[in-house]
This record gives structure tokens, C-alpha cells and sequence, in this order.
């Protein structure tokens, strides 16, 4: 019976051990994407076409009104929400100039 105990202490001592280590292994990734982001906060130049990004929104925006007049609405929601992102990134790269 003492075996049996020991053995299952091991066991899951083993399996936490192995779970850490797969925590480990996961968080190192983002680790290292938030380490490149904080880069472009130190001192990159990152540089934004206004042009060129608001071009692709009103494209992205008629492709998903033509989507969504075809029923596929799904595909014009994912259109969308890419329009939207870049949008978003034209919003941070004004932010950025700004505060520079």
C-alpha cells in the first residue's frame, strides 16, 4: 500500500513538472512578440503609407458590401474586421506621430 502511494506521488509530481514545462515552453513566444513590439517603441521608425492603407480600407469595405448584397455574410464580416484592423493601425500610427 506504501508503494502504491509512493508511486502515485510520482507520478504526479511528473505530471506537474511536465505541465510547468509546457507552460514555459508556451509563454516563451509571447514573450518574445512582446519583446519586438516594445522595439518599435524604442526608438524604430516604423513607417505608415496613409495612401496606400486607406486605399485598401475602401477597398475592403466595397468588397464587403458587395459580400453582403451576395448573401455571403460572413465573408463580408471578415472583410470588415480586416478594413477595421487597418483602420486601427492608421489610428496608432497618427497616435504615434503625434506624441513624437
Amino acid at each position: 500500500m506504501h508503494l502504491e502511494f509512493e508511486m502515485r506521488r510520482i507520478t504526479t509530481l511528473a505530471v506537474t513538472a511536465a505541465m510547468a514545462g509546457g507552460l514555459l515552453f508556451a509563454a516563451a513566444p509571447a514573450q518574445a512578440a512582446s519583446a519586438a513590439q516594445s522595439g518599435a517603441r524604442a526608438g524604430h521608425v516604423i513607417i505608415c503609407d496613409y495612401n496606400k492603407m486607406r486605399a485598401e480600407v475602401a477597398e475592403l469595405k466595397t468588397k464587403a458590401a458587395k459580400l453582403d448584397r451576395l448573401g455571403a455574410h460572413a465573408e463580408a464580416k471578415k472583410a470588415r474586421a480586416q478594413a477595421d484592423a487597418i483602420q486601427r493601425k492608421i489610428k496608432s500610427c497618427q497616435d504615434a506621430e503625434n506624441n513624437a
